[in-house]
């Protein structure tokens, strides 16, 4: 079995009374984009600053590409790229020349160093600016130099803390398919923390929920939803009418479901097995039109609900 590139055990990091990250114990295989999805002040910085040996853990142990990242912060930085939320940049430099200047500090030959540089500037759309001093970039502009930034010394891992803030909805569009673009290109390693559950959805392979410093779940996102809905893992969305107290009686004394939730559109029926067949039948059977019956799978939408607003009111 191949070993996980990012790997922690049993992770704590306390500050007085208080657990800022909780018991969490994650595994990333290489190549993998990993989305980190919680709402703000759920210790997703904590995180990534302990992975990367720029604080130190209560207890637990924590390895990145096989280097204990608390013992060893120094080899860990040199194979991470780290994309902050607020990134900054030499802003009398052009865009080139920050380039250029991380080679620098990373011991990379000149030549080298020009070829990567205009490689990645042509990769993330920056060719044109690429003269241009970084002082005269947009928000977005400088999102998409840090991606090339962090790219410089061909890491085995980036980790990217909330890449899309501030960015227009287009900007944001661009950005997630040049990660996509780039992880599959480079063959690297992506941590994507957010708390845009749209985003996490578009790109990651798979998804962390993580709320009040701990691990809730973690799975694509069908295995979420086996995971964070149990049985209630099939809704079947239905459009009929008359919608009336006996029709709803009757859909709910059927075998296999679990309930019956009448929304603005008709009402989903949240049920263990596919019964749209025996569903269709009692409609008709009761004088009723059936205009639209589908199945409805949980996205992160609900995931969310469930697990950011309905666990914070229990």
């Amino acid at each position: 079995m191949v070993a996980p590139i990012i790997e922690l055990k049993n992770v704590s990091k306390q500050y007085d009374d208080q657990f800022a990250v909780n018991n969490l114990s994650l595994s990333i295989p290489k190549g993998e984009i990993f989305g980190l999805l919680g709402p703000n002040g759920a210790g997703k910085t904590t995180t990534i600053l302990m992975m990367l040996g720029l604080s130190e853990p209560t207890s637990g142990s924590i390895r990145v590409s096989g280097i204990d990242s608390v013992r060893r912060p120094i080899e860990v930085k040199r194979m991470v790229g780290y994309l902050p939320d607020n990134l900054g940049f030499y802003q009398n430099m052009t865009g080139l020349k920050n380039l250029l200047y991380t080679a620098e500090l990373n011991n990379i030959p000149k030549e080298t160093a020009k070829e990567r540089a205009d490689y990645l500037l042509e990769k993330v759309n920056l060719t044109e600016a690429a003269n241009k001093k970084t002082g005269k970039y947009s928000r977005g502009m400088k999102q998409r130099l840090g991606l090339a930034d962090v790219l410089m010394k061909n890491p085995e891992v980036v980790i990217l803390d909330e890449p899309t803030l501030g960015i227009d909805p287009e900007g944001v569009r661009e950005l997630l398919k040049m990660i996509r673009e780039l992880s599959e290109e480079e063959g690297i390693t992506v941590l994507l923390s957010s708390h845009h559950l749209h985003q996490v959805q578009q790109i990651c392979d798979r998804v962390g929920i993580f709320v009040k410093g701990k691990l809730l779940a973690e799975g694509n996102i069908k295995s979420l939803a086996k995971q964070l809905f149990k049985d209630n893992t099939l809704v079947i969305h239905v459009e009929a009418s008359p919608i009336e107290e006996a029709l709803l009686a009757n859909i709910r004394s059927i075998p296999n479901v679990k309930k019956v939730v009448q929304e603005k559109s008709g009402i989903d029926v949240y049920c263990t097995e596919d019964v749209s067949p025996v569903i269709s039948e009692t409609i008709i059977d009761l004088g009723a039109s059936l205009y639209h019956i589908s199945n409805k799978h949980f996205g992160l939408d609900e995931i969310y609900h469930r697990y950011f607003e309905g666990r914070e009111q229990q």
